[in-house]
């Protein structure tokens, strides 16, 4: 065992020691907060069986005026007042989140060489540009903050290669940026523009795009930490769209109330299905999927600030509400109150462009693959290779023998991902596409179908358990002479708080490496080394931060 692995195992040992929030202690967040300040909750939420008259009649009895504030939802309340009032005061969370933004920005850049995304960005209308509106990084588009909050959210989840949350619910917090940008960019382009005054005439800079950052994964965050939306058959995009709208509420000049409002109508909207993850319909959509949520949520909090107002009881309503049509009559649960434990704790994806169960075993691929590479031997000499991995591995990206049909496959299987490494040594966004040198290995989609997995109770437990949040994989490879190479277990990936300081060079270089085929060396030495001065980037304002990416005849873009 490594010098490495072996102060990660102690680390992860001495962690369980110190578990800050044993089951025993979770509760709704509402039960949390009345423990200590004399917040009213709403009324538990009781079943009722289906009866079209019953619901209209308890309806007619029980709905509050909207514009009365009472009745409200609590878990909408609490995320409502949380946006408003909430101070942020961790410098970890603001390192962080500077980080997450470099992050973010670059695979952004990055997805704009690839056609199947450049072919979806630009205004809706080719050759619209929209005075004072919201720039697109990488490009020369000026769009609406609508349609703005699409492109930036496209870009930046295409590639699949930025932030990660895991919980019962996993998800990318940093897709809420292309709600984020698009609002904060608009709304100072506009105030400086001075025809008009918006948000009460607020100039964002980014210091407060980090903040906003921060709530909008805080949110989404601890909505997803206890509550499963893909088990009952829904995208955790729902909970971009809730985060982004209750963010840009505030950004917009909205009141608390009407962020609340908002909330609801996020709530309320259609939600994904998951079935584009999903055999026998992946497919590319995933990769906008986060885009199209950030677009919905400026614009229903656009509406809400034309005075649409709420649905109060949009989670509980009997029958007609979001729990009992969509989450199985189950209300949400909480660990913990909203602060900034998310945005401290969020897994960076430094090493690989893949699904983030797989990132600990994809590095103990890259791990063996050396080995053999010393022995003499080469992925061809695999006879068997059992993965033992965490229970949301197996449910997500297992497909030891399901047909590779396209990207959104690859980028999804582990057994694709760990053959590509153990065959070439290497896993970048290259090896995905159909006829890719990857794609149509014969070597590769043999050794796919060798890769078995199997769940460990212990590293699912540790998967959920919030002082380890661990993704751990562990691969033990037998080859065709019956030798069985010691299992290499990697439990923290690269990017994990446990190995944060690690990581820091390799993002920025990653940052880098992805600013490189926009840029000139000057302008990516320029942007490099700002992202390294956290105090002159925070003080800079937004619109003057995003014209550093503007790029005029970008060689990716085909003509809008």
């Amino acid at each position: 065992m490594s010098a490495a692995n072996r102060g990660l195992r102690q680390a992860t040992r001495s962690l369980r020691l110190h578990r800050c929030c044993p089951p025993s202690t979770l509760r709704p967040l509402s039960a949390l907060k009345k423990a200590v300040s004399p917040v009213s909750v709403a009324a538990t939420h009781r079943h009722s069986s289906f009866s079209t008259m019953a619901s209209l009649q308890s309806a007619s009895a029980a709905a509050p005026s909207p514009s009365s504030g009472k009745g409200y939802d609590q878990e909408v309340l609490d995320i409502a007042s949380y946006v408003h009032n909430q101070k942020i005061d961790s410098e970890l969370a603001f390192d962080t989140a500077r980080w997450v933004f470099l992050d973010t920005l670059g695979c952004g850049l990055e997805a704009l060489r690839f056609k199947e995304c450049a072919k979806l960005l630009g205004p809706v209308v080719p050759g619209t540009t929209v005075p004072s509106g919201t720039k697109v990084p990488g490009t020369d588009f000026q769009l609406d903050p609508v349609n703005g909050a699409f492109n930036i959210g496209a870009m930046i989840r295409w590639l699949d290669y930025n932030d990660c949350w895991l919980a019962a619910e996993w998800g990318h917090p940093s897709d809420n940026l292309g709600a984020i940008l698009a609002v904060a960019d608009w709304v100072s382009r506009t105030n400086k523009a001075g025809q008009r005054k918006v948000a009460g005439g607020k100039i964002f800079t980014v210091r407060d795009v980090l903040e906003a950052m921060i709530k909008a994964h805080e949110i989404q965050g601890c909505l997803a930490l206890l509550n499963s939306y893909n088990k009952v058959g829904l995208d955790h995009v729902v909970l971009v769209k809730v985060a982004s709208t209750a963010v840009v509420s505030n950004m917009l000049g909205l009141s608390e109330k009407q962020t609340a409002d908002a909330i609801t109508h996020a709530w309320v909207d259609g939600q994904s299905l998951r079935t584009y993850r999903h055999t026998p319909n992946t497919m590319s959509r995933k990769s906008w999927a986060a885009g199209d949520a950030c677009q919905r949520a400026v614009n229903l909090a656009l509406k809400v600030l034309k005075g649409e107002t709420g649905i109060p009881s949009v989670l509980s309503a009997p029958t007609w509400g979001f729990y009992d049509v969509l989450f199985k009559g189950k209300k949400f649960e909480f660990q913990r109150s909203y602060g900034s434990y998310v945005m401290e704790n969020v897994l960076f994806k430094v090493s690989y462009p893949a699904e983030f169960h797989s990132q600990t075993a994809v590095e103990a691929s890259e791990k063996i693959y050396a080995q053999l590479k010393t022995m003499g031997k080469s992925a061809a000499d695999i006879k068997a290779v059992t993965c033992r991995t965490h229970e949301a591995c197996v449910r997500i990206i297992d497909k030891q023998f399901k047909p590779m049909d396209n990207f959104a496959d690859r980028d999804h299987c582990i057994q694709y991902m760990c053959s590509v490494m153990l065959v070439y040594g290497r896993l970048t966004a290259g090896d995905y596409p159909d006829g890719s040198e990857a794609a149509t290995s014969p070597l590769v989609e043999s050794l796919r179908k060798k890769i078995k997995c199997v769940e460990d109770p212990q590293f699912t437990a540790d998967y959920h358990d919030p002082a380890l949040r661990t993704i751990s994989n562990g691969l033990t490879v037998e080859l065709n002479d019956g030798t069985v190479l010691p299992e290499v277990v990697v439990e923290a990936p690269l990017g994990h708080r446990l190995r944060r300081s690690e990581a820091k060079p390799h993002i920025l270089a990653k940052y880098k490496r992805h600013l490189e085929p926009h840029f000139s060396a000057d302008k990516v030495r320029e942007l490099v080394d700002l992202g390294q001065d956290a105090k002159t980037l925070e003080a800079m304002s937004v619109d003057e931060y995003v014209d550093l990416y503007v790029c005029k005849d970008s060689k990716f873009l085909e003509e809008q």
